[in-house]
């Protein structure tokens, strides 16, 4: 299957209602609306083609990008290409999936997560927070949670909304993981406030990092 021939799969299987949902949850209008269901079928029919998804990711399409994230092999792109390929999505949901699927598979992953969190590219320093995110829940060896703490505490407020997620996600991975700091990470949420009002759907948990953290205990117990 070649660009031209996934592109029109693609363009055929587009629903104006998903497409309305992205640019309402910010993504610019070079896409279709597939339906992430049905951009998982087709990947499974073209399983992995790194060269066909570097070819759809240059597109800029979203649609494009979402099934080029799932086809493609982590382990073929350099150093250089993942950054600018996590520098250049500004659709948080994509750049997400991106994230899970790609950055999380790179072999030399750490390399990256100092130098993102304190770059001022917005989609760097979100993806260089998800992966300390990461750490603390998975292997926080080596890594000073005072210092992220106090960071956290410093700078979340006034951070932009796509890296405060992330940050966010760091003080809740504490405050579950991290028994020593939990009540300071639960200080930290209150104080703040971040998420405080977020909608949330009946049956899941709020983002906001006191009640985050307090339901994924009360789960443990």
């Amino acid at each position: 299957m070649n660009l031209q021939e996934t592109l029109s799969i693609l363009e055929s299987l587009a629903d104006e209602k998903v497409r309305k949902q992205h640019i309402k949850g910010g993504a610019h209008e070079n896409l279709y609306g597939v339906k992430m269901g049905d951009i998982r079928t087709i990947a499974k029919k073209i399983k992995t083609n790194h060269s066909l998804a570097l070819e759809l990711w240059d597109t800029e399409n979203i649609d494009a990008r979402m099934l080029a994230i799932l086809i493609l092999n982590p382990k073929e792109l350099s150093a250089a290409e993942l950054e600018t390929m996590v520098s250049s999505e500004q659709f948080t949901w994509a750049a997400d999936w991106f994230y899970n699927y790609v950055v999380k598979e790179y072999p030399d992953k750490e390399q990256f997560r100092e130098r993102w969190m304190n770059s001022d590219d917005v989609m760097l320093a979100r993806a260089g927070w998800s992966l300390t995110s990461g750490r603390i829940a998975r292997s926080p060896e080596g890594l000073d949670i005072p210092a992220i703490i106090k960071r956290i505490e410093l700078e979340m407020a006034n951070a932009p909304k796509e890296v405060q997620w992330t940050m966010n996600s760091a003080l809740v991975q504490i405050g579950i993981h991290h028994p020593t700091f939990r009540e300071q990470g639960l200080a930290i949420g209150e104080k703040l406030g971040i998420y405080r009002d977020y909608p949330v759907s009946k049956g899941c948990t709020s983002p906001f990092a006191p009640i985050w953290i307090n339901a994924m205990i009360s789960r443990k117990v």
